[in-house]
Order: C-alpha cells, then sequence, then structure tokens
C-alpha cells in the first residue's frame, strides 16, 4: 500500500510539473518586424481567454497605378487590439505550448495615426485616420523568445480630411494583412 501511494504522489508530481498554463497570461513586451512596419507591444491578461494588446510603431503604406509610379509612407500607430485566445486548451491537451499566448485568436484592432510625422517621397502626405477591423490570427514560437504572427481581417478605415482643411471626411473598406516576427524580451 505504502508503495502504491508513493507511485501515485510520484505520478503527480511528474505530472504537475509537465502542465502547462491553459489561459491567457501577461506577457513580457516583445519588438515585431513585420511585412509593413515595426512595432513594440505588450500583452495585458483581461481574463482566461481575453487579452488586451497596446501598441505603438511604424506602419508602412505602400501604392501604385498602371503607369507604374508608386509611392510609399510610413506613419506613427498606436493600436489597442482586445484577442480572445479561442483554442488554448486544445494545443495544451496536444502537448502544444500555450505560454506566451500561443494559439489562434479572433480581435477587434483599433489602430490610429495621429497627425504627428511622416516618413516619405513626398511632403504633403498628412493624413489622421481610425481603423477598426476584426481580425483573425495566429501566435506560434520559433524558439525561447522568438515569435511568428500572421492574421487576416477586413474591417473599417476613415480619414480625417477635415483636419487638413478640406470640408469632408471620408471612409473606407480595409484589409489588415499581417506578417510578423517577433522577439520577446
Amino acid at each position: 500500500m505504502k508503495k502504491l501511494f508513493t507511485l501515485y504522489v510520484f505520478l503527480f508530481s511528474i505530472s504537475l510539473a509537465n502542465a502547462q498554463e491553459v489561459e491567457v497570461t501577461t506577457n513580457k513586451p516583445e519588438l515585431q518586424i513585420g511585412f509593413l512596419g515595426v512595432w513594440l507591444n505588450n500583452e495585458y491578461r483581461l481574463s482566461d481567454q481575453f487579452a488586451l494588446r497596446a501598441e505603438i510603431g511604424l506602419d508602412m503604406q505602400a501604392w501604385g497605378d498602371l503607369n507604374y509610379t508608386s509611392s510609399y509612407v510610413f506613419l506613427p500607430v498606436i493600436t489597442a487590439e482586445p484577442r480572445w485566445y479561442y483554442n488554448l486548451a486544445k494545443r495544451s491537451n496536444k502537448g502544444k505550448t500555450t505560454k506566451g499566448n500561443f494559439g489562434n485568436f479572433f480581435s477587434l484592432k483599433t489602430s490610429f495615426h495621429p497627425d504627428l510625422f511622416v516618413i516619405s517621397q513626398y511632403d504633403d502626405i498628412v493624413i489622421p485616420d481610425l481603423s477598426i477591423v476584426p481580425t483573425w490570427g495566429i501566435r506560434r514560437p520559433l524558439s525561447t523568445n522568438f515569435v511568428f504572427e500572421t492574421g487576416i481581417g477586413f474591417g473599417y478605415i476613415h480619414y480625417f480630411y477635415k483636419s487638413q482643411g478640406y470640408s469632408y471626411d471620408e471612409g473606407n473598406f480595409m484589409v489588415n494583412l499581417h506578417l510578423r516576427f517577433g522577439y520577446r524580451f
């Protein structure tokens, strides 16, 4: 009986040592470089499956026309993004890591490009805007400190032309497509 109890305590302690967190955690700050910019972010735990991502960075926007003329602009961005990580328990049951909020998520990405500064080949581009984009994405670890993240979403962007002296504002359809590699501090 004593041997059976000892075996039970030993197996229970091993299972506790291998157990992973299956809930959202508050992450360390993370620097991400992606397809169209560079960002510094942090995620804060709201509940077992919800986190709030706060982010600042530089977004790049590029466009061209049929005459093969292209333009680019780098704009500062401030983002608040509530995220729902919906498959952390499933990943944990498969033995995959979830610590660091590694899983699939739905989010409501809300970004503001303020009228602070612009890096562009043109001098007259200053358009503050606000976008709200429902997004689906995944977060995966590449190693201990390196992270891969990708996502896609469709939403709305509103340009504030009135701040530039124009008499109207304008809203448009927007696509959020991101592919990012990050380093967690």
